[in-house]
């Protein structure tokens, strides 16, 4: 499975960006997916995570109510929606999958993943 990351860039806090992960080689269906970031000198922090059939999603404490995970298997692409963006956020998110998922089971550790996109950079100025 290769993932690739679009739609960061710059934003103003309180506004709102949406990041996609474009999926190609086996279906998008059956894998659970998750949202990952990283600051420079820390370690790489889940945020968000959704089941191989959707109805399990997990979220950050720090993100709950403004981020929200979705799924298009058809279009073989995930999202990420941010709304209320604060300078806190800024980071280089990636996209990921497990090599394996059971269904109605959603991975929140970077160590349950296996796919990784390449990452794009979202800065919110303070």
């Amino acid at each position: 499975l290769k993932l690739v990351e679009s739609g960061g860039g710059l934003v103003q806090p309180g506004g709102s960006l949406r990041l996609s992960c474009a999926s190609s080689g086996y279906p998008l269906e059956y894998y659970a997916i998750g949202w990952f970031r990283q600051v420079p000198g820390k370690e790489r922090e889940v945020i968000s995570c959704m089941s191989v059939g959707g109805d399990t999603a997990n979220y950050v404490e720090s993100v709950k109510g403004r981020f929200t995970i979705s799924r298009d298997n058809a279009k073989k692409t995930f999202y990420l929606q941010m709304n209320n963006l604060k300078p806190e956020d800024t980071a280089v998110y990636y996209c990921a999958a497990p090599e394996f998922s059971i269904r109605g089971y959603c991975y929140m550790t970077a160590d349950d993943y296996s796919f990784w996109g390449q990452g794009t950079q979202v800065t919110v100025p303070s």
